[in-house]
């Protein structure tokens, strides 16, 4: 058998598609001259050519230093963080003759932050000649400049605002407000405001829109029982294209009831709202004003639209409480929730020592008070009241028949430890001015502080006492400092040259011996009961992280 030996096959000659027909006229590279633009060669094309040729490598870039807004010619300001997909869309818009190009690439340089010069790498391409295409990259850099924005201008000028909400309440103090003001904090609907004014009765609130006002406004009505009133005055208007210019504003009053009030219904409300005793208090106020009943715990709501179909007044407030010492209490055993039904043998603080009367009632507070502590609440008898709703109740032989004696509202804690040991939590306000009229000098200015420190520490004691209230509230914790602050300010200070009369109160050991007695006494008496009751426990409490500092 014959096999072939392998005959090798050589490749096919290759064919220059491109042969060189001429030299380039400033580097003598062979090349094609027939695809050749201007007889050069491509480096030589792309050296002598410019694509980018009037656009500028330099530009400014508008920021607000005040809301880090950036200025979008011609007047539009538009919110972008450093580095950002918008930011770097600004800074393309910047560029004249750019629009001309063909963008294929665009990204940001770092620089320093401090350096105030952001920049940008861009890639583009344009076509030279016909069927050339020649792609090419530059830096632009940007100076940032600081502009101030309208809105920040408007905010920093008097008077300048289109809508404002004016929050009042018909109330000697002004807890109401204190805790509508921790409502407002806790889901930042103040964000939008310019301005925000105290007044004697109540609180202004500015905004430079009129929608910013009526989200406000929606607010209110959602997280207390308000009745809203609308207004506007026309400020200008154009005679060739009537166009008007209003600026609006908003009353809110909020319903004059607040918590541990005691309240006398008309008879035909009490009998709409599930025929509950027109004598009752209030013990929550929320998006409708809850009542209760002290002597069968039978509790009732009281609607926004129904308040002001009949509006009517408390029958004594706060300011009218009493305190009694409970001598003895017997749990009945009919309970409703957080209340528990009691009948309660107590005196009154006062009459220690000058008599020895004696008062039975009936209370709700059977869960808290126990024989020895002292409560809070309102002394019925004797006592004359100029209220059409009483005087009907009075008049009318079911119900005068039921009235009580005394009517007990809340539990009083007594308060030893909190002299000497500072609150481990805290609260936010908010930034507002005084009003012209009431930033006087003098003794006016005097009594209207001591008036609003006297407030403040109530609410905060309410905040401390009721559970259900701290739920709708942020409470912060409050560091070393501001508890050593807290205990200096409860501390009494002694005034130099001032000498104390040993006769009217002892020498300064026999004071501080008797001041120790009743701390001890206190500690041992209330320790597991009252102090630990008002402190509120750590997982309640949220870091404020304004107020953090970084040590060096």
């Amino acid at each position: 058998m014959e096999v072939e030996s392998a005959v090798p096959i050589s490749p096919l000659p290759t064919r220059n598609e491109n042969p060189a027909t001429i030299l380039c006229h400033q580097c003598g590279a062979p090349i094609d001259g027939t695809t050749a633009v201007n007889s050069l060669c491509q480096d030589c094309f792309k050296l002598s050519s410019d694509i980018s040729d009037g656009i500028p490598r330099e530009a400014t870039l508008h920021m607000c230093r005040d809301c880090d807004r950036w200025l979008s010619p011609p007047s539009q300001w538009v919110s972008a963080s450093l580095e950002s997909r918008e930011l770097l869309a600004l800074c393309l818009r910047k560029l004249r003759g750019l629009d001309k190009k063909r963008i294929i690439d665009a990204s940001f340089i770092w620089t320093e932050p401090h350096s105030r010069r952001v920049k940008v790498k861009i890639t583009i391409q344009s076509e030279v000649a016909q069927g050339t295409i020649l792609q090419q990259t530059f830096e632009v850099e940007y100076v940032v400049a600081h502009y101030q924005c309208p809105d920040c201008a408007k905010s920093y000028t008097h008077n300048i605002w289109r809508a404002n909400v004016q929050v009042r309440q018909k109330v000697p103090h002004k807890r109401t407000f204190l805790y509508l003001e921790q409502v407002i904090l806790k889901y930042g609907a103040h964000k939008d405001t310019i301005n925000i004014k105290e007044v004697d009765s109540g609180i202004d609130f500015f905004f430079a829109q009129r929608n910013q006002a009526e989200k406000f406004v929606d607010f209110l009505s959602s997280v207390a029982p308000v009745r809203v009133k609308k207004s506007q005055t026309l400020i200008s208007m154009n005679v060739h294209t009537s166009a008007k210019s209003y600026k609006f504003s908003f009353s809110v009053e909020l319903i004059p009831i607040c918590k541990d009030d005691l309240v006398a219904l008309p008879l035909k409300m009490a009998q709409q709202a599930g025929s509950i005793a027109p004598l009752t208090i209030c013990y929550r106020i929320g998006t409708a004003v809850n009542l209760i009943d002290p002597n069968t715990l039978q509790t009732a709501d009281i609607t926004t639209p129904l308040y002001w179909r009949t509006p009517f007044a408390s029958l004594a407030d706060v300011r009218e409480l009493t305190e009694f010492v409970v001598m003895d209490i017997e749990p009945t055993g009919q309970s409703k929730g957080r209340f528990v039904l009691a009948d309660a043998k107590v005196r009154r603080a006062t009459d220690f020592g000058a008599n020895d009367d004696e008062y039975t009632t009936r209370t709700h507070l059977g869960a808290l008070l126990h024989p020895g502590d002292s409560a809070l609440g309102y002394h019925l008898s004797g006592t004359n009241f100029n209220n059409p709703e009483f005087e009907a109740i009075e008049e009318n032989k079911k119900h005068a028949a039921q009235l009580p004696d005394i009517v007990l509202v809340r539990k009083v804690y007594p308060r030893q430890r909190k002299k000497n040991k500072g609150r481990n939590w805290k609260l936010r306000r908010m930034d507002r001015q005084r009003a012209e009229e009431e930033a006087k000098s003098g003794r006016g200015r005097q009594n209207n502080q001591d008036k609003e420190e006297t407030d403040y520490e109530m609410f905060l004691r309410d905040v401390e006492e009721d559970e259900e209230m701290r739920q709708g509230i942020d409470l912060y914790r409050a560091s070393q400092r501001q508890q050593q602050q807290q205990r200096q300010s409860n501390q009494p200070e002694r005034m130099e040259g001032v000498e104390t009369d040993p006769g009217a109160a002892g020498t300064g050991e026999d004071q501080q011996e008797d001041d120790l007695e009743n701390e001890d006494e206190g500690e041992d008496e209330g320790e597991d009961e009252d102090d630990e009751g008002l402190e509120i426990p750590m997982d309640q409490l949220q870091e404020d992280f304004e107020d953090m500092e970084i040590a060096e």
